[in-house]
């Protein structure tokens, strides 16, 4: 999560300079709209029972295959972030070039950021149970 915050604030700061429509407008597309996606993909699988039991779920069967333990999956997992961040990249330049904004790929980065987030407060939740603490200490 620290590191997909990182390569957003990144391609915010590049998308400052480079984005036509002035500060306002790319402060709504970089900003703006990219925290109503975050809240929102943050906060409805916590409050939302069927959603939050199903990423709770998903987590758990993650850490029993073992995703995020080993070199190799984190490798993965941070050469997928570096894929979208080149992807965002891409997007200013390409909007910086033709002047139209298409979609705002801001938004759905963002919006991964706050299912990472929900992720981390689930793997938390998990950690303090009692019937899963002993099985997460053992790997």
């Amino acid at each position: 999560m620290a590191v997909a915050s990182l390569i957003y604030a990144g391609a915010a700061v590049h998308a400052v300079g480079r984005l036509p429509g002035g500060a306002g407008l790319v402060l709504r597309w970089t900003l703006l709209w990219p925290a109503l996606y975050l809240a929102a993909s943050l906060v409805a699988p916590l409050v939302i029972p069927p959603v939050r039991r199903w990423l709770t779920r998903y987590v758990w069967m993650s850490f029993q295959a073992g995703f995020g333990q080993t070199p190799a999956s984190v490798i993965i997992g941070v050469a997928l972030l570096m894929g979208a961040a080149l992807f965002i990249y891409w997007q200013i330049a390409s909007v910086a070039a033709t002047g139209t904004y298409r979609a705002n790929v801001f938004s759905a980065y963002a919006a991964g950021i706050g299912i990472l987030a929900a992720q981390a407060v689930l793997v938390r939740a998990l950690e303090r149970r009692p019937d899963v603490r002993p099985m997460i200490e053992e790997r």
